[in-house]
């Protein structure tokens, strides 16, 4: 299985030198590395060539490096039905440079990456629908980076004085910073609530 993965992934490498960087065979998988603003070309080549036939794509997900000058991954998963065959494509991008669109070879992308667009912030040029998906229209931020807060940034609710729904900044009426991480082994060095007997003290009458 990985020699005809190796054979595969020669083969692309050898037809697109100028667009495909590298590529890996690990854990059964053929992963292939392409510049970004050939990611079109390398599509066309992986769906029309007669060894690859890769004529579906399942699947275009984004993946977050923050430390990383150009942070994002842009992730395509093809399947080719006639030989059996799956391959993983990855290009790099930054929040500010956008990457071609893949809607004209596979039409299923649109969907994909307007998933990416909304969770990561990644831009496709040429996408003729590129707008929020999963999150409502006046969302702020895109949850799956990495930098994101965990509370995010606005909380909703329905006012009932202005009978709509209203964003507002976050509040936390709980302080979630006062964390007691404490040895599981070791007992607490204070009385807890509930504890008094057993720390000696009787309970106020």
């Amino acid at each position: 299985m990985d020699e005809a993965l190796q054979e595969l992934g020669a083969h692309i490498a050898g037809n697109l030198a100028g667009e495909v960087s590298g590529y890996q065979v690990a854990c059964g998988e053929l992963t292939v590395t392409a510049r970004a603003e050939a990611i079109g070309r390398v599509l066309t080549f992986l769906r029309d060539d007669s060894n690859c036939k890769f004529t579906q794509l399942s699947d275009l997900c984004g993946a977050d490096y923050p430390e990383r000058e150009k942070r994002f991954d842009v992730v395509y998963h093809l399947l080719s039905p006639q030989l059996n065959q799956r391959v993983r494509v990855k290009v790099e991008t930054d929040a500010d440079t956008p990457v071609p669109s893949a809607v004209k070879i596979f039409s299923s992308a649109g969907w994909y990456e307007r998933e990416a667009w909304d969770m990561y912030g990644i831009l496709f040029s040429g996408n003729p629908d590129l707008r929020r998906l999963l999150t409502d229209y006046g969302f702020e931020g895109f949850p799956l980076r990495k930098d994101f807060p965990l509370t995010g940034y606005v909380e909703v609710r329905y006012s009932e004085d202005e009978k709509r729904v209203v964003y507002e900044p976050v509040k936390l009426p709980q302080d979630f910073r006062s964390f007691d991480f404490m040895s599981p082994w070791e007992g607490a060095q204070y009385i807890l609530p509930g504890d008094e007997k057993a720390g000696g003290k009787e309970p106020a009458k």
